[in-house]
């Protein structure tokens, strides 16, 4: 389900473990599904250095609403585009579709800080033109 609607778009299997008691994938895997979507991207395209880099994103938000559900085998595309890039922070915004439907849709806020201190440092470099090849034109 690539649509132009999102600059990035990864794919991500489901696993036996993600359905809950009621044959559908428990809702907090969404989450997971969303930190793991954007962290690769970070990691991959922004240099961000998990184990010992000065730089770390805390999540200062997120939020998740369903439309439909999905059970495992199968797997997600996950698209994925920034909605804002501050000085400091970042709001992705993440649709989960499955076969051309959207199961999914949220966003996660990142707030950039120094790894010591906590205190919030301003996205730059790298880091910054990543975020910036996912801003895309679109409805907010």
């Amino acid at each position: 389900m690539v649509t132009a609607e999102y600059p990035h778009w990864q794919t991500v299997p489901l696993r036996w473990k993600d359905n809950d008691v009621y044959g559908h994938v428990n809702n907090v895997v969404h989450y997971s599904v969303m930190d793991t979507v954007i962290n690769t991207w970070l990691i991959e395209r922004g240099g961000l250095d998990i184990e010992t880099g000065e730089v770390i994103g805390l999540c200062v938000e997120s939020q998740c609403k369903y439309h439909a559900s999905v059970s495992f085998p199968g797997e997600l595309e996950v698209g994925l585009r920034v909605g804002h890039l501050g000085r400091s922070s970042v709001r992705y915004e993440v649709g989960m579709y499955s076969k051309e439907t959207v199961i999914a849709e949220g966003h996660f806020v990142h707030v950039f800080v120094d790894r010591t201190s906590r205190r919030p440092v301003p996205v730059e470099g790298l880091l910054r033109a990543a975020l910036d090849e996912l801003k895309g034109t679109f409805a907010a």
